[in-house]
């Protein structure tokens, strides 16, 4: 199909109008939530059809910090007074995340014969980036370990508005945030610095999903000293919902027939798992009348910060509470997934020991 080596600028510009068309296809056919479907399926069908896509690098990144900066300005008096009776639905993450380790680890492991460092990262439900590069440090297998994150990603993306749509009722309209015309020009200055000084300082730090989580923490303490009272404009959302779209589909760039069959399988076959597993505890969560089922449902669906803060705007679902539970979750995963893995290789060690001596 491109019988000359692309330069990295025009393999990105490629990437770029790939996903305008997709959005401008979605949009004139009134499907739904066009500038996060419509980037992520043109994109996603060209890297399959094996076109040299590339990521928009720290532009891709930066946008995140739009939601981050939502996050954050969600973070009000209010929310913070109703943590504490947040308490016994976040006292469930540790067993949710538990739970995933025990059933995907063998999983990878005996099912699929990963090594024990790409099985136990491919089963944590962190973030993409974050297990990608634990995995890698372990000594792991980098690619498949990508594959199986983004197929984990891409299917909550693309299935979950449809359990919210035809399983709960609600809709994908819901006003994502004021237009830029009518927020006042000192406020959005003050969200902008707050997005680059979280940013740019969370990585400095070495902050975990400091994009994210920077930005949160700068916009929040914004927030709560009455500093900041809106979210950021809708066109800044979309743009974060564009961004996601294109890294989503990306992901898939070069993939192989055989990545398919064993990576990207075992991806889909997960997830399913996970989904069955967040349904479950969902249904706990609004049987004890701890959150409503939409809440619920977005607190515990195994997807990225970035994804389930869009969706939880989309539907104007609680997103203090969604957030506590997604930070709980990663956190969790982040400082204990690392801990656990080296124990499981010097445990794999001894008993390969053991064998040998017999």
């Amino acid at each position: 199909m491109f019988t000359t080596p692309l330069t990295l600028r025009q393999r990105r510009a490629l990437t770029l109008g790939l996903a305008v068309l997709g959005t401008g296809v979605f949009w004139a056919l009134s499907l739904p939530l066009p500038f996060l479907f419509g980037p992520l399926s043109a994109c996603l069908l060209a890297a399959l059809a094996g076109a040299p896509l590339k990521g928009l690098g720290q532009v891709s990144v930066g946008a995140r910090t739009i939601l981050g900066v939502a996050v954050g300005a969600s973070l009000t008096p209010e929310v913070v007074a109703r943590v504490p009776q947040m308490a016994a639905s976040v006292a469930l993450i540790p067993l949710y995340v538990a739970v995933i380790g025990l059933v995907g680890v063998p999983f990878f492991r005996k099912v699929y014969k990963f090594d024990w460092a790409t099985s136990w990262y491919a089963a944590m439900p962190g973030g993409l980036q974050d297990m990608v590069v634990f995995g890698q440090e372990a000594g792991g297998d980098v690619r498949a370990l990508s594959l199986i994150h983004a197929t984990r990603v891409l299917i909550i993306v693309t299935v979950a508005p449809l359990i919210l749509t035809l399983g709960f009722g609600v809709t994908l309209d819901n006003p994502i945030g004021a237009p830029a015309s009518e927020l006042p020009l000192h406020e959005m200055a003050i969200m902008v610095a707050a997005a680059l000084v979280g940013w740019k300082g969370g990585e400095r730090i070495g902050l975990f999903g400091a994009s994210i989580l920077g930005p949160m923490i700068v916009t929040g303490i914004l927030s709560l000293t009455d500093v900041i009272h809106y979210r950021p404009p809708a066109e800044a959302i979309l743009v974060a919902q564009f961004m996601i779209g294109i890294g989503i589909g990306v992901g898939y760039v070069g993939v192989t027939m055989h990545e398919i069959r064993r990576d990207v399988s075992a991806g889909v076959i997960f997830v399913l798992m996970l989904a069955g597993l967040a349904a479950l505890f969902t249904e706990v969560v609004v049987l004890f009348g701890l959150a409503p089922g939409v809440d619920g449902f977005l607190a515990f669906a195994p997807g990225g910060q970035a994804e389930m803060t869009v969706l939880a705007i989309i539907v104007g679902a609680d997103l203090g509470y969604i957030i506590v539970h997604h930070l709980t979750r990663v956190l969790l995963v982040i400082s204990g997934a690392p801990l656990v893995a080296r124990l499981m290789r010097v445990r794999e060690r001894r008993a390969g020991e053991t064998d040998g001596d017999g």
